[in-house]
């Protein structure tokens, strides 16, 4: 997938206010607008303008695609990291007239399914107040918080407008209590912590959407782990009693013999707490140590005679 330039597809500068792209996107789309125009790729600079507008017109997605962007070029292979939004306080905002449909692989890869619209507001007392905007942002947060339960100070970025009609980001700083057996994609709703009412109605609501920070051991799938166990060949083989680590302590682990490498050990219960909770599964992983003399490799060339087998048999070679 290759990085979008926006801000070279509507020809102004990264530091352009959000007037002058309102008047670089209206000034392109009359020229390349399919209906009115005779150049052959017409149509397709026309969507290509409509998904750039789409993005920079909002200061949310553009913050957010500013902060992506900063280390690409247009062109270059590209794939988002893993939590690229993280922190950033999205409410929505307004499409354009074209067809979201239309846009690219790379528009959908970055506020496709992931991004979140805000709720609009709804109205009380005959239309004079206006309940305000429910915001979203996505945190990380250790995998052990969802062992344990814990109270995380987080920082979020609230794109805006200033008055020179320039994309600045505000920070603020929430105390957040996680709860123990909080899911990955799961959320927690902070009352009133949107966006203010109008005509004394009530804020909306933030709502903040839990993954888990990348871990050195553990893969997560709903409330199950998985990780990877080395083992030597002689554990596997004759079956050994090991230590296997768990986010709430190391336990001792049942290797039967004749183990082979990719065979999964279930520790049941101990994933993420719920109700039921989830378990955990070991991966085997055999780890044939290398030779540091000879009598160690004479042990290896002994069984290689005693065995004689071929382990590549079932791919036919």
């Amino acid at each position: 997938m290759e990085f979008k330039d926006y801000y070279e597809v509507l020809g102004v500068d990264k530091s352009a206010t959000q007037d002058e792209i309102k008047r670089a996107y209206r000034k392109l789309a009359r020229k390349y607008h399919p209906d009115v125009s005779d150049l052959a790729d017409a149509e397709e600079k026309f969507k290509q303008l409509g998904e750039a507008y789409e993005v920079l017109k909002d200061p949310e997605k553009r913050a957010a695609y500013d902060q992506l962007g900063a280390n690409w070029q247009a062109g270059q292979d590209f794939n988002p990291p893993p939590g690229w939004d993280a922190g950033f306080e999205f409410s929505g905002g307004g499409f354009t007239d074209g067809d979201a449909s239309s846009y690219s692989d790379f528009f959908e890869a970055l506020f496709g399914q992931g991004f979140r619209r805000g709720r609009a507001g709804s109205a009380y007392g005959g239309g004079y107040q206006m309940r305000g905007e429910d915001h979203h942002a996505k945190v990380l947060v250790d995998l052990e918080d969802a062992y344990n339960g814990a109270t995380r100070t987080i920082t979020l970025q609230n794109p805006t407008v200033d008055e020179t009609g320039h994309v600045v980001t505000r920070k603020r700083t929430l105390n957040v209590k996680i709860p123990k057996g909080i899911k990955q994609g799961q959320q927690i709703r902070l009352a009133g912590q949107g966006s203010s009412g109008v005509g004394g109605g009530p804020a909306g609501d933030l709502y903040l959407q839990i993954e888990f920070k990348p871990h050195t051991v553990y893969r997560v799938d709903g409330r199950d782990l998985s990780f990877d166990l080395p083992v030597a060949p002689w554990e596997a083989t004759l079956g050994a009693r090991v230590k296997a680590p768990t986010p709430a302590g190391t336990v001792d682990l049942k290797i039967p013999p004749g183990s082979q490498s990719g065979s999964k050990l279930r520790l049941k219960g101990r994933g993420i707490p719920g109700n039921p909770p989830g378990d955990i599964y070991a991966v085997l992983q055999i780890v044939a140590p290398k030779p540091q003399n000879d009598t160690q490799k004479q042990l290896y060339e002994q069984m290689q005679k005693t065995f004689n087998i071929n382990p590549r048999a079932a791919l036919g070679v």
